[in-house]
């Protein structure tokens, strides 16, 4: 299903964010500052779904959500670059990508801190394919309240199903597993091939058939 999403008018905000505002606010190295000036064309905060804009009530941790469009000036972008302006903006974001008239949907599973509200904690970036720009959007899923619609716009990210019961921090630190587990494979394999010892690679390929296992059980969506 697509991540392409027909947000409500009454929710369009449509300001564009100077870049130098995330700087100073996020406390950007040189580096990361070099980032935004390669890789990013203009970042406008297009939508703010709110209790006054969407009438869903708010809930802990999700008090609003924010639709960012970047457009790039490359095809790529650095995932540093949304941490800091996560990491600027005290709201979970949802990120439209734009290069070359193609569009693609990415976030993280933004949550505060157990120990302190004050500070926010990242997953890793969950994004879609690709997809032409001007790509028909689906109706914003129906839900209760702005935490249930959160959890609907990242499912449609998250590579993986959820399992009955399971709860998106739950089905979060099963996708990272099984990303931890897919390098694993990955470093196993890539040594399976410089290998020239019969008995070493035997011993490889059990280790491979091991992680495959695993991969899958955590792939498992019951």
């Amino acid at each position: 299903m697509s991540a392409l999403f027909a947000y409500p008018k009454q929710a369009a905000f449509g300001r564009v964010l100077p870049k130098n505002k995330i700087y100073e606010h996020s406390g950007a190295n040189t580096r990361l500052k070099d980032l935004f000036v390669e890789q990013v064309e203009q970042i406008v905060w297009q939508y703010k779904l709110a209790p006054e804009t969407i009438n869903l009530p708010a809930r802990p941790g999700v008090p609003e959500i924010q639709i960012f469009s970047i457009h790039l000036k490359t095809p790529e972008l650095h995932a540093d670059v949304l941490r800091c302006i996560d990491g600027a903006i005290p709201f979970p974001i949802v990120f439209e990508l734009s290069f070359d008239s193609q569009t693609q949907v990415t976030a993280a599973y933004k949550r505060p801190n157990e120990a302190d509200a004050s500070r926010w904690v990242l997953s890793d970036y969950f994004a879609s394919s690709w997809l032409v720009m001007n790509s028909e959007r689906t109706a914003m899923p129906v839900a209760l309240h702005l935490g249930g619609l959160y959890e609907q716009l990242l499912h449609r990210l998250i590579p993986l199903s959820a399992r009955p019961q399971e709860t998106l921090a739950e089905l979060v630190a099963r996708v990272e597993q099984a990303q931890t587990k897919q390098r694993e494979m990955d470093k196993t394999t890539a040594r399976l091939t410089k290998e020239k010892q019969f008995n070493r690679k035997v011993e490889i390929n059990a280790e491979l058939r091991r992680l495959k296992s695993e991969l899958d059980e955590l792939k498992k969506n019951k």
